[in-house]
C-alpha cells in the first residue's frame, strides 16, 4: 500500500476553511463581498452573538438559479474567471470559489436565492459540507445567506474564539471599511437586533464617512483628487488636528477593494510629514483606480494584500497631492467650532466707547508708529512690556532664549522701552540682533493664508496672546520658535560640508563594541550631515569637525543624538531622513523654552518669522502652533449674541 492518499473532500474543506475563515468577520467579508459581486444596491447584515450563533446576510443583487446555487458551494467554483489570461484582469472582490464552501465545512448554512422578480427561488440547507434538503421556496430577488452555530464541528477552532465584543470590533470594523469602499450601497449592520451602522448608499463619500465615524470628523476633511496616466487617486484626508492614536482610521481602496497596503500608508503619512504629532494618525480614506492588469490581488489567502507593478510611481502620487491638498489649507485649529455664518436676525449687544483720550505723550509716541501696527485700544509696548522687560545687568537678562540664538550673538542686555515710552538704544539693539538670528535671504517668502497677527501680550511665559479682525489667537511660543529654527537647519544641513569647522581639541565618544563597529560602517553618512569622526583605538571614536552653526554647548549632546539614531536604524540609511531628523534635534535645542518671559519686540519679531515659515501652524513634531478663537465665538460667550 502507498503511503499517499486523496484526502476526502469535506476534509480538504475544513483545512480550506483554516485559511479563509479565521473568526466571524472573515466570513461576513466574504458574503457581503459576494453580494457586492452581484450588483446589489442595499446589503443588510444581521449577527448574534458577535457572530458566533448567526451571521444573516441579505441582498438584492442577481441573485441565482438553482443549478448555480448547488454548484456554489463546490470548491473552486466561480463565475468571475474562466482563463489564466483573467487571472490578469480581476475586476471583482472574489474570483476563486472559496469562500462558500470553506464556510459551509465549517458551519450550518441555509441559502435562498431568486434571479429575478417573479418570485420563484429555491433553499439550500448544508450542515458541515454535506447537502440537507434542497427545495423550491419564494424568495424576493436577491439572496439571503445564514450561517448558525459558526465552528460547531471544529471544537479546537471555537475555542481560541475570543469575547462577543472583540469579535464584533471585528465584524464592524470590516463593514466600516466596505461602506467606505463602496458609498454607492447601502449598508445596514444589526447585532442583537440593535442597529450599529446605517449608511445611505447615495454614493456620497463624505456622507459614509460621516455615519461612520461622525459629522465632527466629516466636518473636518479635506477632498483630495488627481489623475495620471496609470492612476485615478481621490478620497478624503482629515486636517492635522482630527488624529487617532492608531492607523485604524486610515482606509486604503484599490478598484474597490479595501487593502492593509504599508507603504501608501506610509507615503500618507509623509504627506503629513511634520503636520501630526508622535505617534498620532489621520483619518483618511483614499480610493485608487487603476488598469487592473497593473495590480495582482493573488497574493493573500484573504485577498487584504495586493502587489502593484508600478509601486514606487503611485507611492509618489499619494505623498505629493496629500503634501498639496495640506499645503493649500489654514491649518489653525479652532477652541471652539466657529459658525459658518451669524444669523440675521441676532441680537447684539450695543456696545459704548470706554476708551479714554491719549495723554499728548502717548499720542506722539503711537503717531511715530507705522499705521495698522496696533490694533485700536491697544497700549503702547512701554505702558504694558516695560515692567516685564529683564533690567540690565541682572540675571534675567543672560538667560533671556534670545540671548544665544544659532549665530552665537552675544547676550542682550537691557529694557526693551524707557519709562517714557520711546524705545531705547539697548531695545533697539535687541531688534537688530532678533533680525539676524536667521538670515533673511534664505526665509521663503511669507504664506499668503497665514493670518497677520498684531500681540497684545503674554501668558504664563509660555503662551503669545495675539488678535486680528478674525477673533484672538494663542501661539506657543517654543513651538512656534521650533519651526523656524527648524527650516533654518533643515537648510543649513543641505550644504554641511561647507560650513564644518575643524575642532582644536576633539571631542572623545566612546561606545560598545557592538556600536562602534556598526558605526565604523555608517561614516559616510555622519559626513554627508558635516560630522567627521576617525576611530581612536578599541570602541572609541574622535569629533574631527561639526558644522559652526549647531547650537552653543549643545554640540556633543547633538552628535551623540544623531550617532544614536543612525545605530537604530535597521535598513538602508536615508540621508534625506538624517538630514531632518538633525534638523529637528538642533530647533529643539536650541529654540525658547516654556515659562520665559520675552518682550513685545520679540514677540513681533517671532510672528513675523513664523508668517515666512513654510508650514507656520505645527511644529516639527507636528503640535500646533497656533490656537483660534473666533470673534463671533467670543461674543456669545460674553451673550452680546444671543
Amino acid at each position: 500500500m502507498g503511503k499517499i492518499n486523496i484526502l476526502e473532500e469535506h476534509i480538504a474543506n475544513q483545512i480550506a476553511a483554516g485559511e479563509v475563515v479565521e473568526r466571524p468577520s472573515s466570513v461576513v467579508k466574504e458574503l457581503v463581498e459576494n453580494a457586492i459581486d452581484a450588483g446589489s444596491t442595499r446589503i443588510d447584515v444581521a449577527i448574534e452573538e458577535g457572530g458566533l450563533e448567526l451571521i444573516r446576510v441579505t441582498d438584492n443583487g442577481s441573485g441565482m438559479d438553482p443549478d448555480d446555487c448547488e454548484t456554489s458551494f463546490f470548491r473552486h467554483a466561480t463565475s468571475k474567471i474562466a482563463s489564466t489570461q483573467d487571472l490578469f484582469a480581476i475586476r471583482t472582490l472574489g474570483f476563486r470559489g472559496e469562500a462558500l464552501p470553506s464556510i459551509a465545512a465549517v458551519s450550518k448554512v441555509e441559502c435562498l436565492t431568486a434571479p429575478d422578480t417573479s418570485g420563484l427561488g429555491c433553499r439550500f440547507v448544508i450542515e458541515g459540507g454535506i447537502v440537507r434538503t434542497k427545495t423550491e421556496a419564494t424568495a424576493p430577488r436577491g439572496t439571503d445567506i445564514a450561517v448558525r452555530e459558526l465552528f460547531y464541528n471544529t471544537p479546537a477552532r471555537l475555542k481560541y474564539m475570543k469575547t462577543i465584543q472583540t469579535e464584533l470590533g471585528h465584524v464592524t470594523d470590516f463593514i466600516y471599511r466596505l461602506a467606505l469602499a463602496h458609498p454607492g450601497i447601502a449598508f445596514t449592520l444589526k447585532h442583537n437586533g440593535h442597529t450599529l451602522v446605517q449608511t445611505l448608499g447615495n454614493g456620497d463619500l463624505l456622507q459614509a464617512i460621516a455615519a461612520i465615524y461622525g459629522t465632527t470628523v466629516a466636518k473636518g476633511m479635506l477632498p483630495i483628487r488627481e489623475e495620471t496616466l496609470d492612476y485615478r487617486l481621490d478620497g478624503y484626508i482629515a486636517k492635522p488636528e482630527l488624529t487617532r492614536a492608531n492607523r485604524a482610521g486610515i482606509s486604503t481602496v484599490i478598484n474597490g477593494r479595501y487593502i492593509r497596503n504599508y507603504p501608501m500608508v506610509q507615503a500618507l503619512l509623509q504627506g503629513y510629514h511634520t503636520l501630526l504629532p508622535i505617534n498620532r494618525f489621520p483619518v483618511a480614506v483614499l480610493h485608487v483606480q487603476m488598469d487592473p492588469t497593473l495590480i495582482d490581488v493573488n497574493v493573500h489567502p484573504a485577498k487584504l494584500e495586493v502587489r502593484f507593478s508600478k509601486e514606487a510611481e503611485l507611492m509618489q502620487l499619494v505623498e505629493r497631492e496629500v503634501r498639496e491638498t495640506l499645503g493649500k489649507q489654514r491649518l489653525i485649529p479652532a477652541a471652539s467650532m466657529p459658525a459658518a455664518k451669524r444669523l440675521q436676525e441676532a441680537v447684539v449687544q450695543e456696545q459704548l466707547e470706554l476708551y479714554r483720550p491719549q495723554a499728548p505723550q502717548a499720542q506722539a509716541s503711537a503717531a511715530g508708529q507705522p499705521a495698522g501696527a496696533r490694533m485700536p485700544g491697544a497700549a503702547a509696548p512701554a505702558e504694558r512690556w516695560s515692567a516685564s522687560a529683564p533690567a540690565a545687568g541682572t540675571g534675567a537678562a543672560s538667560a533671556s532664549p534670545w540671548a544665544q540664538p544659532p549665530g552665537g550673538a552675544p547676550e542682550r542686555s537691557g529694557s526693551d522701552a524707557d519709562a517714557g515710552g520711546a524705545p531705547s538704544e539697548s531695545a533697539a539693539a535687541s531688534e537688530a540682533l532678533l533680525r539676524a538670528m536667521t538670515p533673511q535671504a534664505e526665509q521663503p517668502p511669507a504664506l499668503p493664508d497665514f493670518p497677520k497677527l498684531h500681540p497684545i501680550g503674554q501668558l504664563h511665559g509660555t503662551y503669545i496672546v495675539a488678535q486680528n479682525e478674525e477673533g484672538l489667537f494663542l501661539i506657543d511660543q517654543h513651538a512656534a520658535h521650533e519651526r523656524i529654527n527648524y527650516e533654518h537647519y533643515y537648510e543649513k544641513f543641505g550644504n554641511p560640508a561647507e560650513a564644518s569647522q575643524e575642532l582644536l581639541v576633539p571631542l572623545t565618544l566612546e561606545f560598545t563594541a557592538i556600536e562602534a563597529a556598526k558605526l565604523a560602517d555608517r561614516l559616510p553618512q555622519l559626513e554627508q550631515a558635516g560630522v567627521y569622526l576617525e576611530p581612536f583605538g578599541g570602541a572609541s571614536f574622535l569629533v574631527r569637525a561639526y558644522p559652526h552653526w549647531l547650537p552653543s554647548g549643545e554640540e556633543q549632546a547633538l552628535i551623540e543624538e544623531m550617532i544614536e539614531w543612525l545605530l537604530g536604524e535597521k535598513k538602508q540609511i536615508d540621508i534625506g531622513k538624517l538630514r531632518e531628523k538633525a534638523a529637528i534635534m538642533c530647533s529643539c535645542k536650541a529654540s525658547i523654552k516654556a515659562n520665559q518671559s520675552i518682550g513685545l519686540l520679540e514677540i513681533e519679531t517671532l510672528l513675523d518669522r513664523l508668517a515666512a515659515c513654510r508650514n507656520p501652524y505645527t511644529c516639527p513634531h507636528g503640535r500646533p502652533i497656533v490656537v483660534s478663537f473666533s470673534t463671533y465665538e467670543l461674543e456669545k460667550m460674553f451673550k452680546r449674541v444671543m
